[in-house]
Order: C-alpha cells, then structure tokens, then sequence
C-alpha cells in the first residue's frame, strides 16, 4: 500500500514523501495516529493545499519537545528493583516503568528499548519526543539507593560481590586449614610424648 507521510517515520521518509507499507502497518499504525494518508489523487491534492501549515505545526510542535526535552536529556533515574545474587531482577523494567519514572509527558510508545530491562546496572535508553527530535537518558537499576550510587560512579555491583564472596571463601579455607595445620602439629607431639614415655629403659639406657 502506498501512502503520503504527514510527519517524519523512522526508516521510512520525511513528511510529504509517499512510500510502500504493508497494509496492516498503515491500517494499524500510520492512519490512526494521523502519521499519514493513503496515497489518491484527492489525498495528494489535499496534502499539497494544507502543506504549508502541517510544516508550520510541525516546527513548533518539534520546537515544544526540544524545549521540554532540554529537562531529561542526559539525565539518570534510579528504579529500585529486586534482585538475586547474580543481578537478574524479579521481574523487569519497561518501556511503561521508564515512561512514568521520567514523566514530562513522556509516553510508552515514545521510549525506544528494544527489550524489558532485567538485570541490575545502568541502561542507556532513547526517548522519540517528537519525529525530529530524540533525548537520551540512563535508567540505574539498582536494589537499594546506596548501590544506586555505587552504580553511577561506574561500579560493577555484582562483580564487587561475587569478588567479596570468593574472598571470604578463600579466607575460610586458609583457616580452616591453619587450624587442621595446628591439630595435625599438636596429635603429631602428643604422640611422640606418648612414644617417648612407653619406651622400655633398657633401650633409652643404650
């Protein structure tokens, strides 16, 4: 199916253009959301009469997300989430979560993450305020504020712990084995005394 876009369309043109979709695309999505028209002659005809003022709307609707965008652009949330020991995440974080944690009139469909975040650690995530215009933010998913912090300054958290564990480990075992070591020692003396006191006399005389 063949239509004229009334706006820009990732991977498929700028307004005006008239471009190839699947049917269910544009029937689903593009006709709508008044994203486009299918491609007549009447369509055409009414495109190129209201050309000049979806420019000018565009502009300034394109000029409105800038300025609203200009607030979150770079910016960090935190979503505290629980999580296992090897940082997987009880559930997961979605476009949805994102959307009402960064607000400013940010909608689901405007947050472009191609798969529910479900580990723990910083996300950086695209947000499409406007056909023409993108902010970029970080979602630090951590499991309390402290390792939110910890996260933001650039720590793996999870490889912190996994060390600390192994660390500890290891210390048991060195433990554990000085003090088999010391029992070792003190059974080998205890029975040299026993074997020294047991000897006959005849043989401590020669």
């Amino acid at each position: 199916m063949q239509v004229i876009l009334l706006e820009r369309v990732d991977n498929l043109g700028a307004m005006g253009e008239v471009v190839s979709v699947k049917p269910g695309f544009a029937r689903n999505f593009l006709l709508p959301n008044e994203k486009a028209l299918r491609a007549t002659d009447g369509n055409m005809a009414r495109f190129e009469a209201q050309r000049e003022v979806l420019e000018k709307r565009n502009a300034e609707n394109a000029e409105k997300a800038r300025n609203e965008g200009g607030g979150i652009d770079g910016q960090s949330f935190v979503v505290i989430r629980k999580a296992g020991e090897t940082g997987m995440l009880y559930g997961s974080v979605t476009a949805r979560d994102i959307a009402e944690i960064v607000g400013h009139n940010v909608s689901r469909s405007m947050v472009k993450l191609e798969q529910p975040i479900k580990a723990l650690g910083v996300t950086p995530v695209r947000i499409k305020l406007h056909p023409e215009v993108e902010v970029n933010v970080e979602i630090n998913v951590a499991r309390t504020e402290e390792e939110a912090e910890r996260q933001a300054k650039g720590e793996d958290v999870i490889a912190t712990q996994m060390d600390d564990d192994r660390a500890q480990a290891e210390d048991a075992i060195s433990e554990r084995g000085e003090i088999n070591a010391e029992m070792f020692e003190e059974e080998a003396l205890a029975a040299q005394a026993a074997e020294d006191l047991g000897a006959p006399k005849g043989e401590e005389e020669e």
